[in-house]
């Protein structure tokens, strides 16, 4: 379970950085911008969330190549690169966050394995890309790719001029 310390320190170092985030969600359908927005005053630094669930979601909103999802398939870290920064871009915001993944439990493929997830973050400056697989139940692997993906946004933040 994300906790609420760790979600505390990222909107505080969102608002005293005062910069704006925007997230483009797949496998954590809406979580990662729920987790983010269960603080007061959150509206200070999100912007907005996109879920995009399906490949025509991804390149209707986000702006993702379809020869991407067709080379490297939705869960890959092309398209959680692209999909970090369309957001970014749709949003005009600081920061774009994208999670794409499989949360379970079908859907794995000895390539890709239930639990494998991209984790994006778009600044104007840089893109990053973190892949985890974790070995938890659905709702556990939506979860722990919500908690990477706040520390993620810790580090970024906190190590870098944005």
């Amino acid at each position: 379970m994300v906790s609420s310390d760790l979600i505390e320190s990222v909107a505080d170092l969102l608002t005293s950085k005062k910069l704006s985030i925007a997230t483009a969600e797949s496998c954590t359908g809406g979580l990662l911008g729920h987790v983010l927005t269960s603080i007061s005053g959150s509206s200070n630094y999100y912007d907005r969330g996109i879920i995009s669930y399906t490949n025509q979601a991804k390149q209707d909103l986000l702006n993702v190549p379809v020869d991407l999802l067709q080379k490297y398939g939705a869960v890959s870290e092309p398209v959680a690169e692209k999909m970090a920064e369309g957001v970014r871009r749709n949003a005009s915001s600081d920061i774009g966050v994208s999670t794409t993944g499989i949360a379970g439990p079908t859907g794995g493929t000895k390539e890709k394995p239930v639990g494998l997830v991209y984790i994006g973050l778009s600044t104007k400056r840089k893109t990053v890309v973190k892949r985890f697989v974790f070995d938890g139940e659905r709702l556990e692997n939506k979860d722990s790719t919500c908690v990477e993906a706040l520390h993620l946004i810790q580090e970024e933040v906190e190590d870098q001029e944005l």
